[in-house]
C-alpha cells in the first residue's frame, strides 16, 4: 500500500485507498486484504466514492479522477477532462459523495460543492457550502457538508 492513507470507499468486493504521500489508490480485496493492486492518481488524493462501476478520487490538485473499479483504468469518459478521466473542481477537493446519478465534492479550498455527473464526468454545477467543507454526505434526497472551521452543516 501506499503513503499517508486518507479516504476509502467499498465497491462490493474490495476496499479502496486514497493514498496521500504517494498519489495513488490501493485496491484491497475486503475479504483476506489482500493487494489487487495500486493506481496512480492526481497529486495527494484524498476521498473516494464508487458509483457501482467506477471509483471517483478526489486529489489535493482541484480535480477528481475516474477509474474502472475492476481494473483501476481510465474509465473512458466523455467530454471536457483536463486529461483522460480526470475533472476539474473547486480547489482543494476532500471528501464526495454519489448520490445515485452524480457525484459530489466538498472543495474545501473553495467554500463550495461541485455537482459531477457519474456517466461521463460533465461539470453540472458549483454551489455555495460554507466556509471550509470537508465531509460530504446523501441522504436520499438531499447533500449534507460539514464545515470544518465554522462548525457547521450545510443541507442542500
Amino acid at each position: 500500500m501506499g503513503g499517508g492513507p486518507l479516504g476509502l470507499a467499498f465497491d462490493g468486493a474490495n476496499v479502496w485507498v486514497a493514498n496521500f504521500d504517494t498519489n495513488n489508490v490501493t485496491k484491497l480485496r475486503a475479504s483476506d486484504g489482500a493487494n489487487l493492486g495500486t493506481f496512480l492518481t492526481g497529486a495527494g488524493p484524498i476521498g473516494i466514492a464508487f458509483d457501482g462501476d467506477s471509483v471517483w478520487i478526489s486529489s489535493a490538485s482541484g480535480s477528481v479522477t475516474k477509474l474502472r473499479a475492476s481494473d483501476g483504468a481510465c474509465n473512458g469518459v466523455v467530454g471536457p477532462p483536463i486529461s483522460g478521466c480526470t475533472f476539474a473542481v473547486g480547489a482543494t477537493p476532500y471528501f464526495l459523495a454519489f448520490d445515485g446519478a452524480n457525484i459530489w465534492s466538498a472543495n474545501n479550498g473553495s467554500g463550495n460543492i461541485t455537482k459531477l455527473r457519474a456517466s461521463d464526468g460533465a461539470n453540472l454545477g458549483t454551489f455555495a457550502a460554507g466556509p471550509t467543507p470537508v465531509g460530504i454526505a446523501f441522504d436520499g434526497m438531499n447533500i449534507w457538508v460539514s464545515n470544518y472551521t465554522a462548525n457547521t452543516i450545510t443541507k442542500r
